[in-house]
């Protein structure tokens, strides 16, 4: 079967069934999802392993678990979310009603990454069965394992028809984007997210794109430098790097500089040990091609501290660079595995101002004491979302997660994933009791008099 024909399979159904209409169904599928997961966790886990060499422990607290976090929360507020928001409508149309009304917008493409496989794309699917739509999920390739788990969930907790899970290459990806769903939802880099955007534009099909860019991390002479090490170190290592959120580089304040790197190098220790490569709980790169361009992104004159690699494995332990000059290639594209460049700056504004030369960045972390360098940072910085002195914890909120321009267009999570999966369809009642005459001809003066007191 086509993308088409099974967009038009959906969408047919979709239309002449209604089920999804009904808050009751939405409520059942996010139930049933949530037994599903809960009763296969061990097999996440293993396809978690097999796919990115996570450990059980990081497979439950950066997947697992936040989709299991995911569906309590939308589970407890979805009768609140899906009331329509009524009001009384404006002097100009009195008397009158009017009202908000959450629509599901049809048949929805969730496309997720490789990188969080479970979580990229179970999240959005939340989102999207509890707006009432119907779902198509295109995994990625790159992660075999959990794309067969996905597609097994679906055909054992759904109706084909209902939820669909897609397995293939990216010429499956191509063909999906330009069948014509009502949305596209996409995570993955900026490169191919204007693809999707190109591609969906000739259907006028609305996207929402979570991307990634070269997020920094900014740490000023009044930091807990011991804590900011290991929370830096923390967020950076997490999935061996291969995190839209990761710390990209560190922006240190040249003052405290030269302590902050070695206690970056004992984080490393600290929490995977002398070898990395061989901590059971050090995760792999994704493939050779990845790590082979991780590998040609290191300047060797700029290591301050490398652990062992292991390229049989793919395991790639981390490596602290220091000031990294600003056009070596480390700097020019999103790293998105554990190298962290360590650059010095002399003053707020200085840092300001390399922040500015990337894109927008996705996240921006900043450990402080300092409240008016928190103001600043927060005024002065462009960013999809972050942490003050943490790194990465804000996507285990169920706050709006999403980019601003190259980093991402649209948001989710909590609320946010119920509005953005919906059409808000604004309907204004007006009474039929009485009719202002002022509306129709013959403009009279007088008509135009009460008009301009009313509309003032």
């Amino acid at each position: 079967m086509t993308a088409s024909e099974q967009l038009q399979k959906q969408q047919a159904a979709w239309f002449s069934q209604g089920a999804t209409l009904e808050l009751t169904h939405r409520i059942g599928a996010l139930g049933a999802l949530q037994s599903w997961i809960h009763s296969h966790e061990d097999e996440i886990s293993r396809a978690l392993a097999e796919d990115l060499g996570k450990a059980p422990a990081e497979s439950y607290f950066s997947e697992t678990g936040m989709v299991l976090q995911e569906l309590r929360h939308t589970l407890r507020h979805l009768r609140r979310w899906a009331k329509p928001q009524t009001s009384w409508g404006p002097l100009s149309q009195f008397p009158s009603r009017v009202a908000r009304i959450a629509q599901p917008r049809g048949t929805v493409l969730i496309i997720s990454p490789w990188n969080y496989p479970i979580q990229l794309a179970l999240n959005p699917l939340i989102g999207a069965l509890a707006a009432g739509n119907t779902a198509v999920i295109k995994p990625s390739e790159y992660a075999p394992a959990c794309a067969r788990l996905l597609q097994q969930m679906a055909q054992e907790v759904f109706e084909p028809d209902y939820v669909q899970v897609v397995c293939g290459d990216a010429g499956v990806s191509q063909e999906l984007t330009q069948a014509g769903f009502d949305l596209i939802f996409f995570t993955g880099s900026t490169r191919v997210g204007r693809q999707v955007m190109k591609s969906a534009a000739e259907t006028l099909t609305p996207v929402v794109l979570e991307l990634g860019g070269k997020s920094p991390c900014i740490v000023d002479a009044t930091a807990n430098l011991e804590l900011a090490a290991r929370r830096i170190v923390w967020g950076k290592l997490l999935n061996a790097g291969q995190t839209c959120v990761a710390p990209d580089y560190v922006l240190a304040d040249n003052r405290i500089k030269e302590k902050l790197l070695p206690l970056l190098a004992d984080a490393v220790r600290e929490l995977f040990g002398d070898t990395p490569a061989k901590h059971p709980d050090y995760p792999h790169i994704v493939h050779l091609r990845a790590y082979e361009r991780l590998e040609q992104l290191i300047p060797s004159e700029s290591v301050f501290w490398q652990g062992d690699h292991n390229k049989d494995t793919l395991h790639l332990a981390p490596v602290i660079l220091r000031d990294v000059p600003m056009d070596a290639q480390v700097m020019q594209e999103e790293i998105f595995g554990p190298i962290l460049p360590v650059i010095g700056y002399n003053s707020l504004e200085e840092a300001i101002q390399i922040i500015a030369r990337h894109p927008n960045p996705l996240a921006l972390y900043l450990f402080t004491e300092d409240k008016g360098v928190k103001r600043r940072i927060l005024r002065e910085c462009s960013f999809g979302g972050g942490c003050i002195n943490d790194t990465i914890v804000h996507l285990a909120t169920e706050l709006p997660f999403g980019g601003i321009r190259s980093s991402g267009i649209g948001a989710y999570h909590g609320k946010a994933s119920f509005d953005t999966f919906s059409h808000y369809k604004t309907v204004l009642q007006k009474s039929t009791r009485m009719d202002l005459p002022f509306r129709y001809p013959p403009y009279t003066d007088q008509n135009f008099r009460m008009a301009r007191k009313v509309l003032r």
